[in-house]
């Protein structure tokens, strides 16, 4: 099985910012965020995680040896890392929404996340059939994640929306990848700002 679950809550997570390449640590909640992730998880086989700190500091709550794989980082946003989603100009959007191929300035295209996130999950496929494997990732690799999953085009990223610290499940069976789940968040009850 593999379990592909998203860090938890940063400054800029909460004040609405695109957070791209940018490296960030836990703020408060989400480091309680993520230790209630690893506790609802209990014991996995495997954890392999963005090398960004925040995926790297979720991953670590699971009390085992970290792998990491540039592949599960989470999409360039170029020049608008960091911008407030307020401030994003509407007609970038509505490029980002209508053309898959479309990257910002300095940036990388969703068809392109999606190549790089489809091959790393491709690589833990044949030992998530018989090992519980934890994927730490971002936003848009989840969401990539789930349309590997269901076989579907990128239009389904604009679709979804992932939580802080939620979890997603996807097995992996003789004919393929099959979605179980998809932001689980009931483990992150109670905990607030």
């Amino acid at each position: 099985m593999l379990i592909v679950v998203r860090h938890g809550r940063t400054e800029a997570n909460a004040t609405g910012r695109l957070l791209g390449r940018l490296d960030l640590p836990l703020d408060e909640l989400g480091t309680a965020q993520a230790q209630a992730l690893a506790d609802a998880l209990g014991p996995v086989d495997r954890v392999v995680a963005s090398p960004l700190l925040r995926t790297r500091q979720t991953a670590a709550m699971f009390g085992r040896d970290v792998e990491t794989d540039d592949r599960l980082m989470e999409l360039d946003y170029g020049d608008y890392d960091g911008l407030a989603l307020a401030d994003v100009p509407s007609e970038l959007w509505e490029r980002w929404r209508t053309d898959f191929d479309f990257a910002p300035p300095g940036g990388e295209s969703l068809v392109a996340l999606r190549a790089r996130v489809g091959a790393a999950l491709d690589d833990l496929a044949g030992a998530a059939r018989v090992e519980t494997i934890v994927v730490v990732a971002h936003v848009s690799p989840i969401k990539a994640a789930v349309a590997w999953a269901l076989g579907v085009g990128d239009e389904v990223t604009w679709r979804m929306f992932v939580r802080p610290a939620s979890i997603t499940r996807i097995a992996i069976t003789d004919r393929g990848p099959v979605l179980h789940s998809f932001n689980e968040v009931a483990h992150l009850e109670g905990l607030t700002a």
